[in-house]
Order: structure tokens, then sequence, then C-alpha cells
């Protein structure tokens, strides 16, 4: 039970935080221009992955002990990145507000569901297969961080 209460604390932060900055940004209160944002973005992921395979140790770290303090964070900054680009895009001139509501939801509704077909496949795997989670968890990972850290190196690239 504590690790379902440890994800829904960090999904929790992560959507509070990402909410805040996406609608700063979005309405032109605050933003960080696009391609460092990127980067940091990629980077961020490319970090949480490498959180997942990393052994645990003795003397466990914040993002060990706090996950939810690490999502906070990581979701102020993938809210400047959802803002810059929902920027781009234009919001309409009425209704600003429930334009930038519909889409926040529409976003973190993604998310959930992305979640959700995570961990579905997952028990799956688990019993279909006899596939162990932490195997799954390894090889997702390993995969989700190569491919963050190739675009980190892309933005990082063009940026220069």
């Amino acid at each position: 039970m504590e690790n379902r209460w440890s994800l829904v604390k960090v999904i929790t932060a992560f959507t509070f935080a990402h909410s805040v900055t996406l609608a700063c940004s979005a309405l032109g209160w605050a933003g960080v221009p696009r391609p460092p944002v990127e980067a940091a973005i990629a980077l961020s992921i490319a970090f949480a992955a490498a959180e997942i395979v990393r052994p645990r140790r003795a003397d466990p770290d914040l993002a060990i002990r706090a996950p939810w303090i690490m999502a906070l964070a990581f979701g102020l900054l993938h809210g400047f990145g959802f803002g810059s680009a929902l920027r781009e895009i234009g919001l309409p001139n009425t209704d600003v507000f429930l334009a930038l509501a519909g889409f926040n939801l529409g976003v973190e509704a993604g998310q959930l569901i992305f979640v959700a077909l995570v961990l579905a496949l997952a028990a799956s795997l688990d019993r279909l297969l006899a596939v162990r989670l932490p195997r799954f968890r390894g090889f997702a990972a390993y995969g989700i961080g190569s491919v963050a850290a190739a675009w980190f190196l892309q933005r990082l690239v063009a940026m220069i």
C-alpha cells in the first residue's frame, strides 16, 4: 500500500507543479526560452530513468526518501515546456481560462492513462509470462533513459 500512496503523491505533485507553470507560461506571466527548457526536460527524464536502475544504498538520497519533491521540481520544468508550446500555438481570445483548463486536463488525463497502461502492462507480464516487475522496470528505464539522453544531446547541439 505504501508504494501506491507514494505513486499518488508523486503524480499529484507533478500535476500540481505542471499546472502552475503551464498556466503561468501560457498566459505570458513567466517563461523560459524553449530550447533550454526542452533540453532540461530531456535531462530530467534521463535522471528519473537513472534513479530507477540505480542500486539502493543504505543512506538513501532525496529522490528515494521523498520522490514527490523531485516530481514537483520536474513538474515545474515540464509545465514550462508545455506552456511555451501552447503559447506558440496560441490561446483563443475568449474563454482563455477555459481553454487553458481544457488543455491542461487533457495533458493530465494523458499522463494518467499512460501510467495506468504501464501498470497494466507490468501486471500482465507478471501474471502471463512470469516476468517480474523489477526486470521490466529495468528494461523500460534503460529504454526511456536512452531516448531521453539522445533527445538531450540533440537539443544541446541545436542550441550551439
